[in-house]
């Protein structure tokens, strides 16, 4: 444990906390850019995750010494000390709950975080391609013990859903190139000097053998013994989940009540917005259409610079206006997702001194023609002024919160919950007014509140409103949601089969966009009726930006007082 004393305050636990975490993940060390973490690769081992509950208890121990000490009752440490205490404490009832022991999904298992660390790494000079090296021989132990995990699981009953599992295996397939396409950890060292050809060459082997061998496991064992396990978790384990990804504990009945409303207002929405474009056409009659014959990008080098010239229009246009954006803040790369991940695009953030920058990486799917409707709110809540805006802000103030705040404690659905407020900023300031994008908006607001109908309730075994368009009065599955996204998205059938494996693997985790959005709007809305005339919007953005990570409940109670 790192030195800490009686007069230490909540953010020095938090920054404590930080250092003794990476020292048992390093591939945390790699996302925060840490210096010496580029070689190994975290415990997934039951060990593993003991080890680091064990470094939550002692920190909630320590937390609560510091609160007593001079000046720990300050804002500043009292927001600090209220994220540490609720984010340990949901990780441990989720580790209580052993949901390490099941972690299968196509999306957040340890097999993934591990391949997603080395894409974070630099492949520039020959130290680079050393540490790769080095990462990739460590690949063998680290999914040895991600095994150890889930045999246990097996052994105690414990069971990952069937659906996650054979994704799992055909992403595995694909990762190693057993299709013909060649071995994804082949192609990160391709370029490696010639000199450390040989070694490089030997390390991504042994990540390619070891992932083959889990896939094999995987296909051979794990899957024939949870044949006709639930896909579902039912409401405890959902309200274990909730409580992780949202930061509070929710009324899940108001919440999927909730989710009904806003599809009612946006099926509205969409009916305005798609008569302008087909008239006498239904909303997704004209998605379809806009997917064939609207804007769209013809080529994936293209699409990537697209995506990068719609981010620096979007910085060039809100900075000083809307926000008021440091020079580092200001810098952002659109990426193409390595191939054989889920569906959806996704944002990562930059190391701690900005030396690697915030990056947006959209997945093709094998597609080299891209629909503008489907990209531009898309590209505003992963880029600008979306999770770019708030992370990037996060990690530039990181002096004045604690790294804790900044980098580690992340609820997801403040940050999600941002970045789909986002979006309708730009849309209430008018960037959205062209009708393919304004409906391709709407679609996307749409598969949010979807996703709080069906993730809620296909996992706690709800039944569909009797006035519901949908098999009214039935009890959601997950082949209803498949349908019922389906019926309401205008993305492909692969997009929204990707869509349903990832919410039933990620329990509680979808729910966060549309509930995070309406905190933030909440806390808006009270900051300006208190303020009145006065109000100043481009002030509270970036006064809020600059909070850190907050779960929904300090999330409103905090930005409504700014």
């Amino acid at each position: 444990m790192s030195t800490l004393t009686a007069s230490s305050l909540p953010r020095q636990v938090a920054d404590a906390y930080v250092d003794d975490l990476v020292a048992l993940d390093p591939a945390l060390g790699t996302y925060l850019g840490v210096p010496g973490t580029a070689r190994r690769l975290p415990d997934f081992s039951p060990a593993g995750a003991e080890a680091r509950a064990a470094l939550a208890r002692t920190t909630l121990d320590r937390l609560a010494e510091s609160e007593s000490a001079p000046g720990g009752d300050s804002d500043a440490e009292r927001r600090c000390a209220r994220l540490l205490r609720e984010r340990l404490t949901a990780e441990l009832a989720v580790h209580a709950a052993d949901e390490h022991l099941r972690s299968v999904s196509n999306l957040d298992t340890p097999a993934h975080h591990i391949r997603e660390v080395f894409t974070l790494m630099p492949a520039e000079t020959p130290e680079h391609f050393a540490d790769l090296a080095a990462r990739l021989r460590a690949v063998p132990a680290a999914l040895a013990g991600y095994r150890v995990s889930l045999t246990e699981g097996l052994a105690r009953k414990l069971y990952g859903g069937p659906w996650q599992v054979a994704t799992m295996i055909k992403q595995f397939t694909e990762w190693t190139g057993e299709e013909g396409s060649g071995s994804w950890f082949a192609s990160l060292v391709a370029d490696g000097p010639q000199e450390q050809r040989a070694e490089l060459d030997a390390a991504a082997a042994e990540a390619t053998a070891a992932f083959l061998e889990l896939r094999d496991w995987l296909r051979d064992t794990y899957a024939p013994a949870i044949e006709g396990a639930p896909e579902t978790v039912g409401r405890e384990r959902y309200a274990t989940w909730s409580r992780m990804w949202n930061g509070t504990d929710l009324d899940l009945d108001e919440a999927y009540a909730y989710g009904w409303s806003e599809y009612h207002r946006l099926h509205g929405e969409m009916v305005t917005e798609a008569a302008r474009i087909l008239p006498g056409k239904d909303p997704w009659e004209v998605l379809a259409h806009l997917d064939e014959h609207g804007q769209a990008i013809e080529g994936v080098d293209e699409v990537r610079d697209w995506l990068q010239a719609l981010m620096d229009e979007a910085i060039e246009a809100l900075d000083g206006t809307h926000f008021d954006l440091a020079d580092r803040v200001k810098v952002v790369e659109a990426r193409i997702a390595p191939p054989g991940g889920a569906a959806a695009p996704y944002y990562t953030s930059p190391s701690e001194d900005f030396s690697r920058p915030g990056r947006t990486w959209l997945p093709t799917m094998g597609r080299t023609r891209f629909p503008v409707f489907d990209l531009v709110s898309t590209w505003y809540h992963e880029g600008v002024p979306g999770h770019h805006l708030q992370l990037a802000q996060w990690a530039h103030v990181a002096g004045d919160l604690s790294r804790y705040q900044a980098g580690v404690g992340l609820v997801s659905s403040n940050a999600e919950g941002w970045a789909l407020y986002a979006e309708r900023l730009m849309d209430e300031l008018g960037f959205l007014s062209d009708p393919e994008r304004r409906l391709g908006y709407l679609d996307a607001q749409m598969m949010r509140a979807v996703r709080v109908i069906i993730d809620i309730g296909m996992h706690v075994g709800l039944a569909i409103p009797a006035d519901s368009p949908f098999h009214p009065g039935e009890t959601w599955t997950p082949e209803l949601a498949q349908e019922f996204f389906g019926r309401h998205s205008g993305r492909k059938p692969e997009f929204v089969e990707s869509e349903i494996i990832r919410y039933l693997g990620i329990p509680g985790q979808a729910i966060g966009y549309k509930l995070g959005e309406r905190a933030w709007l909440l806390g808006r809305e009270a900051a300006r009726a208190a303020h009145g005339d006065a109000f100043d919007a481009k002030a509270w953005h970036m006064a809020a930006l600059s909070l850190g990570s907050l779960g929904l409940d300090d999330l409103v109670e905090e930005i409504s007082a700014l």
